[in-house]
């Protein structure tokens, strides 16, 4: 398993905690008689969490993109895991989409010419679809797994009610694999009591901004979704997709997955998806004439 570290930046409200994985150092003794240093990355995979989650959850995916050649990072989101805010409180997605900014130049600084590839899941993939609008000049590549975008219907139906429900996420919807509902279930970093109001409400607003802010032109996108989630459903899923989607666009849909591809039963063909996806958005930079 690839080590990780952590660390805080500030944010705009309040400090983001940030997980890094990077490349692991060279074996064998430094020339110079000093520690080795670690191996300089192929691309930074720059990773949005999803809703009520945080990024420890993306262990295995890291462990497969660093031995791909990434440094792997992303930020607890606020009022997720060990960053600061109230717990699943996002009053403003703007905000998300420009910490997230915020961690991928505090990582580009010490690695100015590392293609940057941003992947997202769930609401992190309304995040980064988001993120790719407004910073897609800065990405190589963007990868959307489950995203909430398009037709979501589940914040208009809750803000409908005078109180919100303590139903929090099942998370037997998660994956056929019952170790992920397990683990999921038993995480003190997952937020497991209801949606709040003023996240339900940010939803509907930034939903509303992505679809009318145009697509991401040249930009290839890879999406990643399975045909039996029902935390977020592809059909509604779709319609944002495509209204996002510019000229270079790839989607791979996984027959009785259910909402967290990178850990289902069949994960290992997610995690090909976009490994072969980076490579051919890699080669494409390194073909490009000055």
């Amino acid at each position: 398993m690839a080590e990780s570290r952590e660390y805080v930046l500030t944010g705009t409200r309040g400090t983001i905690s940030v997980r890094e994985w990077p490349r692991p150092a060279r074996s064998g003794a430094h020339p110079t008689g000093q520690p080795p240093t670690e191996q300089p990355p192929r691309y930074l995979a720059l990773i949005s969490h999803g809703y009520a989650e945080h990024m420890g959850r993306y262990e295995e995916l890291a462990d497969v993109l660093v031995a791909h050649g990434a440094t792997v990072l992303g930020p607890d989101h606020q009022g997720h895991g060990r960053s600061a805010g109230e717990r699943a409180v996002i009053a403003d997605f703007e905000d998300v989409v420009t910490d997230l900014h915020s961690v991928a130049a505090h990582a580009r600084a010490a690695r100015p010419d590392v293609p940057l590839v941003l992947l997202g899941h769930s609401t992190g993939g309304l995040i980064a679809a988001r993120f790719a609008q407004r910073h897609g000049d800065e990405l190589a590549g963007l990868v959307l797994s489950a995203p909430v975008l398009g037709n979501w219907d589940l914040p208009g139906r809750l803000l409908a009610l005078d109180e919100i429900p303590e139903r929090p996420i099942n998370p037997a919807a998660l994956s056929r694999d019952p170790a992920v509902g397990a683990a999921y279930a038993a995480d003190p970093l997952v937020w497991h009591g209801p949606m709040r109001r003023p996240t339900l409400e940010a939803f509907v607003r930034t939903l509303d901004t992505v679809a009318k802010s145009g697509d991401i032109g040249a930009l290839p996108l890879l999406w990643l979704h399975g045909d039996d989630d029902r935390l977020v459903p592809l059909a509604g899923s779709r319609v944002g997709v495509e209204e996002l989607r510019g000229t270079d666009w790839t989607e791979r849909i996984f027959p009785g997955a259910r909402h967290d591809v990178f850990l289902e039963t069949d994960r290992a063909a997610a995690h090909a998806e976009v490994t072969a996806f980076v490579d051919r958005v890699l080669a494409a930079r390194t073909d490009r004439p000055d």
